[in-house]
């Protein structure tokens, strides 16, 4: 009997590739996923949909791929849709049959079906560009409802990225990417760093349902600070190669034959001078034998002025980052994602462009994934705080108290960091502190008018009350009398697995005044 494995399921969708990997709950290494008549090879899934609408017939993958080229493809082949969801601005193929979110959404459920039945999925981690994360994202809300999995979380493409490779939170990182059909060039800072919250994934589904509405955390995604681009990638060096040898090419396998050879070529173990065979179809489906060196596959690139045209790219991403006070000293790393950016050409120009920064060269094809794996150790999902939790402080300007929020309602817990708070003594000669703590009513209330006699709710909801806590509050002694106004305690607050709610204190001097427990949440 096949061994079961209960784990995590990280989906990259991408605009030429799909990257499915597997994390086990007690394994610290992945696995890219292998689906017959789906995968091209292990994890890697062309991102290509095939739907005859009067058939109904659907195939994605390596199996819509082989269909390409037939003469009713450009009713019933779908592929480069992945940029077009949530993506108002692109223009769309008005042929096809399906819109882009329709293809998106046909290409993810079919996958989803025919996952291994060995896999036992507890958690699913999807990942969305930063450019246009917001429409996105409510098109993989929608999706998510219609895919039945305990927790659904999201993270965004760069910060995932910049996690494969272990660039320091707060980093402001550089990312170029060479798919099948796009170059993208972007600049982003990574949330976290300078005593703020590292990034999370956003959690989209929790216990089976829906949450993505409820949470008041902010979305922690990587700040773009300059974007650029071109529709030019892996697949017009494949049709370069085959130009160079067949100029007048009819056949499509020709092309399949020169990627392989480019993805050859690409391996730095491959000596400059080494011709090595390749036979493409001529006039007359005959086959003819050619040979391709590093130093011919150089030439091809260079002679068709993709250095010329990544040049123009990345002086057009380094000016509008400096309009934002962003120059090249200021990154942390260059990170290279795509199977184009293997291409040891394209390696040297980079480095020789920007020669003082650490160039971080990840699996080009499954980073993005494996970087949102190794997030999602850092989410340690447990539960959602059905209210938020607050602390009663002195505004000493208005003379009186107030509620400061610490946990607020919808927050995921336990904890992944304390929530620190210094206070500030509310009169002179204060040498105790009173840690008064209380919670928000689980709903919020609406009044009730009367018009003309008719009961109706009114169109202003009131505010979440908050009420204190009934049990006892902490009393903090500090070894010296403090002044209104003055910093005098160090707090930090957490929420433990058990639930419960702990304070550690400290005074300004950082001497350790101890650890409380507050009480239970519930």
């Amino acid at each position: 009997m096949e061994e079961i494995l209960s784990g995590t399921l990280a989906v990259d969708l991408g605009n030429t590739n799909t990257v499915v990997a597997f994390q086990g709950q007690k394994d610290i290494n992945s696995i890219l996923v292998e689906i017959p008549s789906i995968t091209s090879s292990p994890g890697v899934i062309p991102t290509a949909v095939w739907f005859e609408e009067t058939s109904r017939i659907l195939k994605i993958g390596i199996s819509a791929l082989k269909m390409k080229n037939r003469s009713d493809s450009d009713l019933f082949f779908h592929s480069n849709f992945k940029r077009l969801i949530g993506n108002p601005l692109e223009k769309i193929n008005q042929k096809n049959i399906l819109k882009p979110a329709e293809c998106g959404e046909k290409f993810f459920k079919f996958l989803w079906a025919n996952i291994p039945k060995k896999y036992d999925i507890k958690r699913l981690v999807l990942t969305a560009p930063i450019d246009t994360y917001k429409g996105y994202r409510e098109w993989l809300v929608k999706l998510c409802n219609e895919i039945y999995v305990e927790e659904i979380a999201l993270v965004d493409e760069p910060t995932a990225a910049s996690l494969g490779t272990n660039v320091p939170f707060g980093s402001k990182i550089m990312t170029l990417d060479i798919g099948g059909s796009t170059i993208d060039l972007n600049i982003v800072k990574i949330e976290g760093g300078e005593g703020k919250s590292v990034p999370i994934a956003e959690l989209l589904k929790f216990k089976g349902n829906d949450v993505s509405s409820i949470s008041k955390q902010k979305i922690r995604c990587a700040e773009i600070i300059s974007k650029t681009g071109s529709k030019i990638g892996g697949k017009d060096i494949d049709q370069w190669i085959v130009d160079y040898f067949v100029p007048d090419n009819k056949y499509a396998i020709n092309l399949l034959k020169a990627e392989e050879i480019k993805c050859k070529l690409s391996s730095s173990e491959i000596k400059y001078e080494d011709k090595y065979p390749i036979k493409f179809l001529i006039e007359g489906y005959k086959e003819k034998e050619f040979y391709l060196s590093k130093e011919i596959f150089e030439k091809i690139i260079i002679e068709n002025n993709l250095l010329n045209h990544l040049n123009s790219l990345l002086k057009e991403l380094l000016n509008e980052a400096r309009g934002k006070f962003c120059s090249v000293d200021d990154l942390s790393a260059i990170i290279l994602v795509g199977g184009g950016t293997q291409i040891p050409l394209i390696k040297e120009w980079i480095i020789k462009k920007i020669s003082n920064i650490q160039i971080k060269s990840p699996p080009p094809i499954e980073s993005i994934a494996l970087g949102a794996l190794a997030m999602t150790p850092g989410v340690k999902i447990k539960d959602i705080l059905d209210k938020g939790f607050s602390i009663r402080l002195f505004n000493k300007r208005e003379q009186k108290h107030f509620w400061y929020p610490i946990f607020c309602k919808g927050q995921t817990w336990p904890t992944e960091a304390p929530f620190k708070l210094i206070l500030q003594a509310s009169k002179n000669n204060q040498k105790i502190f009173e840690i008064i703590i209380g919670e928000t009513k689980k709903e919020r209330e609406y009044d009730v008018i009367f018009e003309n006699g008719l009961p109706k709710i009114s169109e202003v909801q009131s505010e979440e009350e908050t009420i204190k806590w009934d049990k006892k509050p902490l009393k903090i002694e500090l070894k010296n009398e403090s002044n209104l106004g003055e910093d005098n305690l160090k707090l930090f607050f957490n929420i433990t697995k058990k639930a419960d709610l702990l304070v550690k204190c400290f005074d300004i001097k950082d001497e350790f005044l101890g650890e409380y427990n507050l009480g239970n949440i519930f």
